[in-house]
Parts: C-alpha cells; structure tokens; sequence
C-alpha cells in the first residue's frame, strides 16, 4: 500500500466497519450517525490513502476487496487495542492500575523495597520500577523528567520541587567491634582526625555531609579508600581497614549483630530526612499520586530501626 497510508483516520477506518457490517452506504450512515455524503467522503478518501480499491458493488450489495478485508482487519486490531488503552485509564483513574517510576539513592535501598511492598499490597497491579543511584545520578534523572519522584535526602534546588517528609536519617560513625574507641564514652570529633576513614564517592550525599561535618570542626580527616557501595565500606570496617561516616539505616542489622560498633561521639549523630522529592511541573498520574502519599503519611514505617536510642543532632547550615 502506498505510503500515505500511514495518514489514514479513525473516522475513514470505522467508515469501512460500518460499510462491511451493514452492506450499504445509507445503513453504514445510520450505524455511525453521520450523512450518506460524509460517510461517502470517507470511504472515497480512505481507499485514495490506500492506492487500492477496497470496495466492490455487487448485486448483494456493497462487499470488500481483499485489500479492503485486510484494512478491515487492521481497524480490528486498532479497536481492540483502544479497548484495552480505555480500560488501562480508567484503571490509572482509580489508582487500580499503572506504572511507577522512581529513584531512590543508593543508601535508600535498605528501606525502599519494604515501602514498595506494603504499597504494592494495597495496589497489586501497580507496576514499580526504582531506579538506584548517588545523588547525582538520581537528580539528574529527576531534573531530566525520567522519574515521577525521587526518594532522597537533599533536595535538588535546580527547578521548584514538591516536597514530603518522610521521617529522619541519621549518621553515625561506626568502627569494628575490637576498635581501640570502641567503649569510649563522649569523645570529640578531633580524637578521630588521626584515623582512617573510608568514604562513599564523590557526588554521594554521605560523602558531602562528612565533609561539611569535619569543615565545621576544622579538622582534615585522613581518608583511605573511596567506595561506591555501602556494602562494601561496611566489609571493609569490619575487617579493620578503617573506621566510616554512614548512614545509620544502612547498619542497622551489623550494629545489632555487633559485628560493628557505633563510636561515641560528641554531637553525632547528625540527622539529615527523608523525603518523596517530584519536580513541580511533572505531571503524576493517580498510581504515582497515591505512591507519593503513601510514602509521605506511611514511609516512616519502613525505616531501619537502630539497635539502640541515639541522641539526634541537627546538621549546622
């Protein structure tokens, strides 16, 4: 067929249905509430789109060539699949139904997934789809439109954000269990600037808010090895290659397993939160809405308990 094809119409399209149920010009006209010419126009337009003739007038009345039997079988499959695009929206509609894209920084993924779960049993046929990250990775793909929201601590300030709360997420500084400061009581942060630490990647938000904190107390800290995943800065204090800045969500199970100690001192914890950040301009559908008020009113649920009751200290501006 010729490639104007491609501008054939959904009126032109139905025209030809309606021709094929009822057998004539005039019937087809009635079927679709439309005028004997208009209708006329459309079969004439829709068979000089398809460079083929698709009607054939017989004593039985007005029947389709094969090629308009083909056209007939593609307005099938175009009705279907508005069929099922209407029931998906009306689905989208009562949040029944949809998909969901988020991000979340990596230091998020020792809470997210519980969120997601107890999400997904009040909407199951809500597709998910989280995408993991630093900081960086994630607010450039929240800046960029890919994601419908965020979960992260720092909000960018690039472009007006909607913002929620979702609770608090503090940092300690952890060590292995035999660290000679392990049972120390009230130390200053100075008593640590000779040991080595070892830090999330540049462009991590753990790593900028260490920074901020040793900046404040005008201490150089000695840093040993740089590491992209918590995970492995966690191995690695526990095999006593240094001591960390972390997140305390993301030592919950080692601190209460003691495979890792959480050192005394004085002003840590520093607590950044958690927020559900969207760009004010993306437009959410209803699954992505009712995701993003959920996490908002029930997200603290899902939140890593510590192994025990830390005193919380705000971050200095």
């Amino acid at each position: 067929m010729s490639k104007r094809f491609r501008d054939v119409s959904i009126r032109q399209l139905r025209a030809l249905a309606a021709l094929q149920a009822s057998g004539s010009i005039t019937a087809a006209a009635g079927k679709l509430h439309l005028t004997q010419p208009a209708v006329t126009l459309q079969l004439r337009n829709l068979q000089a789109l398809a460079g083929l003739p698709l009607i054939q007038r017989t004593g039985d009345g007005m029947l389709l060539t094969d090629a308009g039997r083909e056209v007939l079988a593609l307005i099938e499959r175009i009705e279907a699949a508005m069929a099922a695009c209407a029931t998906s929206l009306e689905m989208m509609a009562g949040k029944t139904a949809g998909r969901i894209s988020i991000g979340a920084v990596s230091t998020a993924k020792y809470f997210v997934p519980f969120a997601i779960a107890g999400f997904s049993r009040l909407h199951p046929k809500v597709e998910v789809r989280l995408t993991i990250g630093n900081r960086q990775e994630i607010g450039a793909a929240l800046l960029g439109y890919g994601l419908d929201f965020a979960i992260m601590g720092r909000p960018p300030i690039d472009v007006e954000m909607d913002v929620r709360l979702i609770g608090d997420h503090p940092h300690v500084i952890i060590a292995p269990t035999g660290h000679r400061l392990a049972r120390k009581p009230r130390m200053a942060l100075s008593e640590l600037a000779q040991e080595t630490f070892l830090t999330r990647e540049a462009g991590s938000g753990t790593r900028g808010l260490m920074e901020r904190l040793f900046e404040s107390a005008t201490i150089r800290p000695t840093i040993g090895m740089e590491m992209s995943s918590n995970e492995t800065i966690k191995q690695a204090v526990i095999a006593g290659l240094g001591i960390a800045f972390i997140s305390a969500h993301t030592v919950a199970t080692e601190l209460d397993e003691r495979r890792l100690v959480m050192l005394d001192v004085i002003g840590l914890p520093i607590v950044r939160q958690w927020f559900v950040v969207s760009r004010r301009d993306k437009v959410l559908l209803p699954p992505a809405r009712a995701m993003q008020q959920f996490l908002g009113e029930q997200g603290a649920q899902f939140l890593p308990r510590t192994h025990r009751r830390l005193r919380l200290t705000r971050p200095s501006k």
